[in-house]
């Protein structure tokens, strides 16, 4: 069975039409919340980072939200093919000890543990990613304001009440309560370039990622609400708790704005949809394909192949409650389904040498 599907904008069907897909036309590639899902694109990362974008010289901007923003920080480092496997190993192992009687783990148990984490993998190696020659990382942050500018037994529960309530109004009206503030890295230590994208769309803020604030921005974007706190105050940014930047920029369905020299957005991503924000989820009409995304190619599993995985699913955060403490069936399936997602790798390498444009649907 064929694993691998294709989605394009009008403007990257046309530009594969003329040019076929050549690395040096990738100007961005965006990177999904979504927790455990994006385990199954980890051999897309592999390849894409470790082989084919190898091929060209041109900046890239990387922009990730939560595990996303996970992704394209390891992507950054020395040696990324290495890396992103111990990216996989890392979060399947992942394991909370639970005390007598207690069903799940605390957010602080798990804010601590992510930290620990955190510092285990980058720590020693923030330099890597902040001086890559080629990649520019933004990491996407969710900051909370008025109810939700400090984090608290009854006001964050109000406050995201709040923000259902005001993104059911319209995605704008949700800037009364949370914006977007994006993390984003220079090189050497020159001025950041630039965003990779308008944000007009949304009320937002930019802040230089350096060594002082990685590590508080990295676990802001991974802090899923009543999960893990929110880090508060990360230094050369606005004051507030900041939460995960998937709340904001759920699957990057962002105004890109690239460069004529390379004008694609490559898309590894577990959908066809780009949603917006996390709270669109249950918006469908939300999920539609506007102009933003004209320029992009998403690639993708078929559904009909996830239905081969183990459970019948990709691997999601309710495999924490399923498998609860049994930490080796829970490794197993995940480890099944990233096994099996080397055939995404696998296909997406073979159609690259040689594009059919046939299997190219509309995004």
């Amino acid at each position: 069975m064929q694993a691998l599907r294709l989605y394009a904008g009008p403007a990257a069907r046309r530009h594969i039409e003329k040019n076929g897909l050549r690395p040096q036309d990738v100007g961005a590639i965006p990177a999904a919340a979504g927790g455990p899902k994006g385990l199954i694109l980890g051999p897309l990362d592999r390849f894409l980072f470790g082989h084919w974008l190898t091929r060209s010289t041109q900046p890239v901007h990387l922009i990730g939200a939560s595990i996303g923003a996970w992704r394209m920080a390891t992507a950054c480092l020395n040696d990324s093919v290495v890396a992103l496997h111990r990216l996989e190993r890392d979060y399947i192992a992942q394991h909370f000890e639970l005390p007598p009687g207690q069903k799940s783990p605390s957010a602080d148990q798990v804010s601590r543990q992510f930290r620990q984490n955190l510092e285990l993998f980058f720590g020693g190696r923030v330099g890597e990613v902040l001086v890559h020659p080629r990649y520019r990382l933004h990491v996407l942050t969710s900051r909370g304001r008025g109810l939700l500018a400090r984090d608290g037994r009854w006001r964050t529960p109000l406050g995201y009440a709040g923000a259902f309530a005001t993104n059911a109004v319209s995605r704008k009206a949700l800037a009364a309560l949370i914006d977007r503030v994006v993390f984003t890295s220079g090189r050497g230590g020159e001025k950041a370039e630039a965003l990779p994208f308008d944000t007009s769309d949304f009320r937002s803020h930019r802040a230089e990622l350096s060594d002082s604030n990685f590590m508080d921005a990295v676990q802001a974007s991974c802090s899923i609400p009543f999960v893990l706190r929110p880090v508060p105050d990360i230094a050369g940014a606005p004051p507030g708790a900041y939460w995960d930047g998937g709340i904001t920029d759920y699957h990057m369905h962002l105004r890109y704005r690239l460069p004529a020299a390379s004008p694609l957005v490559l898309y590894p991503h577990f959908q066809r949809s780009v949603v917006p924000g996390w709270l669109d989820k249950s918006w469908k009409r939300r999920h539609a394909a506007t102009p933003a995304l004209d320029n992009m190619l998403v690639i993708a599993p078929d559904p009909a192949w996830v239905k081969t995985l183990p459970n019948g699913k990709l691997p999601d955060r309710t495999d924490f409650t399923r498998y609860g403490q049994d930490l080796a069936g829970r490794t197993r399936v995940w480890t099944g389904a990233t096994s099996a997602a080397q055939q995404l790798a696998d296909e997406f390498a073979q159609w690259v040498e040689k594009p059919d444009l046939s299997q190219i649907a509309v995004l």
